[in-house]
């Protein structure tokens, strides 16, 4: 019997090895069954805002304090002065909300529930606590911190450097940049200066202040790794500065600054498999966050562009079952009902090419692009259908808040990264 199983044993196990090689050499070939995919989440605060409040905002935008441009000739051999300008105008911000569960934890069980009135049933309340921080960057009061510092905050207290506190007024929040304002009320404040962050470039040092742990305000310093890292998966707009200054828990709203005291960015976020800093940190630009606080406080929103549809990414197979050459441009993987792309004539299945005669190289450059455009503009786009290019004009909307932001008619495709990208 073995001498007719053992000529076939081996060429058997070469096969099984063969394929196995094959398979990890090639992984996009070979898909793996049941790959966990990045769990999708959505912000839906609680807190109230002044945002919510359907009243005219006839606030004017702050006056920020602009810095010069970096001096780059020399580096100091102290960065003291620096601290000295920026670390008073950094702020400790506490938000906290109250929570109401049942005294015994028996309470509930629908079981044992049937056997006492409803009205007799005891609760007690119990306090979460969270921690940030946060930037004053005008005299006026306003304050610039994230978002998720303050989401579902009850009451928000902010505690400056020089040992005062006050309750803080929330503004308005935009969760799709992770950013919020809030105002308190106080007499000679100490503000910082907002540098042009369009002019930082990799290699220059910065600093970040912040209240890490609780620990204190603390000052680490680093420099820019890179800048325009987007791709995250952290915001729906992302166009953030990488620093290897160190930012823990306690950091987020926190200050970026370079070495003149100038602020060059908002800290956000870490890429950690610990939960404390790698190296890998990421903070809001200075210019995005301006034009994010003068919305905030003059609209009590912000307001952008949306075309109301649900793109994927065009892969190489998928370019060439559509007839295209490179894989330029997103497919149309849904339709919001009544969204500006479904009454323009758009359809699940069409390939998106180029929007206002710029080819789409990127979908995620391409939807900051159309949200920095007016709602009420025509927008030419270029789409090919069934095998055939088409042109077609389609009017700009307002994209809604996220928490009532429709979902279109089609499926959604999240991409995995190795780590996972986390908001101290």
């Amino acid at each position: 019997m073995k001498r007719f199983v053992l000529p076939y044993i081996w060429p058997i196990i070469t096969g099984f090895l063969l394929a196995a090689v094959i398979m990890f050499a090639f992984p996009e070939r070979f898909p793996l069954p049941f790959q966990p995919s990045a769990p999708q989440t959505a912000d839906t605060p609680s807190l109230v805002t002044t945002a919510d409040k359907e009243t005219d905002t006839d606030r004017p935008a702050p006056e920020v304090r602009r810095a010069a441009p970096l001096n780059r000739n020399q580096g100091p051999a102290s960065y003291a002065a620096a601290v000295n300008q920026a670390a008073p105008a950094v702020v400790n911000v506490y938000s906290s909300r109250i929570v109401e569960r049942d005294e015994h934890p028996l309470m509930s069980d629908p079981f044992f529930q049937q056997f006492f009135n409803g009205d007799d049933a005891t609760t007690h309340q119990r306090m979460l606590s969270s921690l940030g921080s946060g930037v004053i960057v005008s005299d006026e009061g306003y304050v610039l911190t994230n978002h998720h510092v303050i989401n579902g905050a009850d009451e928000i207290q902010v505690a400056l450097r020089d040992g005062r506190e006050v309750l803080a007024e929330v503004i308005g929040t935009d969760p799709e940049s992770d950013l919020a304002v809030l105002k308190i009320d106080l007499e000679n404040l100490p503000v910082i200066e907002l540098s042009n962050s369009t002019d930082v470039a990799v290699g220059d040092v910065a600093l970040a202040i912040g209240n890490p742990f609780g620990v204190g305000q603390t000052v680490t310093m680093g420099i820019i790794s890179a800048t325009g890292r987007t791709h995250l998966g952290l915001n729906a707009y992302e166009d953030f500065i990488q620093t290897d200054a160190a930012i823990n828990p306690g950091n987020s709203g926190g200050a970026l600054v370079n070495p003149e005291g100038a602020l060059v960015g908002i800290n956000t976020a870490i890429f950690s498999r610990s939960g404390g800093s790698q190296g890998i940190g990421f903070a809001i630009p200075a210019n995005l966050a301006h034009s994010i606080l003068d919305e905030l406080v003059t609209q009590g929103r912000v307001i952008r562009g949306w075309l109301g549809i649900e793109a994927q990414a065009l892969s190489r197979e998928l370019a060439a079952s559509f007839g295209l050459r490179t894989p330029q441009g997103v497919i149309v993987a849904g339709v919001v009902d009544g969204g500006p792309a479904e009454k323009a004539g758009l359809l699940p299945g069409d390939v998106l090419l180029s929007v206002d005669g710029q080819p789409i190289l990127d979908a995620r450059a391409t939807m900051s692009d159309i949200a920095s455009i007016k709602p009420g503009t025509e927008l030419p786009l270029t789409i090919v259908r069934d095998g055939e290019r088409m042109e077609m004009t389609l009017n700009v909307g307002e994209r809604p808040i996220p928490s009532t932001l429709p979902q279109p008619d089609g499926t959604r495709r999240s991409d995995n990264d190795e780590g996972e990208p986390t908001q101290p």
